[in-house]
């Protein structure tokens, strides 16, 4: 049976990696998917991203993001448990950067916003209006999510560097 260090080591590699992912994912939407959405037609950009709210919705993305929060929610709860080893401050700190900051804000600022913008018809008046402002509170949120998730993974990634026997 492996190490409670190899488990550690492991876990805390897995969600580092799941971060950086996640933040890759974030980023590319921050930088260049909605801006792209932004400039075509309201009704063309909010159906496209009604699109998206959905098919984002599979196995490989939930994996990855709900498993991401769950690695960070153990590494979490073994740092405090063992406040004094080496590293666990940087535990505490990027696995908090993810739930809250990544995990929490997805699910009190953009997903709201998804929610919404699935009640809208693209074609409707109402809608044009709507997504102007869907697009730019969502993309900021996003920006605070993206920004998160790079903190975590490098907050994560710091122990199993700096401390290799026992992160």
């Amino acid at each position: 049976m492996p190490s409670t260090d190899v488990l550690l080591f492991a876990l805390t590699l897995l969600a580092a990696l799941g971060c950086a992912l996640i933040a890759g994912i974030f980023l590319a939407f921050s930088n260049f998917v909605m801006g792209a959405l932004a400039r075509v037609a309201p009704a063309s950009g909010i159906a496209a991203m009604q699109s998206i709210n959905v098919v984002v919705l599979n196995p490989g993305f939930l994996g990855l993001f709900m498993g991401t929060a769950l690695a960070c929610a153990v590494l979490l709860v073994y740092a405090v448990m063992h406040w004094q080893a080496a590293g666990a401050l940087c535990l505490v700190v990027g696995s908090l950067f993810y739930i809250v900051g990544t995990f929490g804000v997805t699910m009190a600022f953009n997903v709201p916003r998804n929610n919404a913008l699935a009640r809208q018809d693209p074609a409707s008046a109402e809608a044009a209006g709507f997504w102007r402002g869907y697009v730019a509170g969502w993309t900021m949120w996003n920006h605070v999510r993206t920004l998160a998730a790079v903190l975590a993974a490098v907050l994560l990634v710091y122990p199993l560097i700096r401390f290799p026997g026992g992160a």
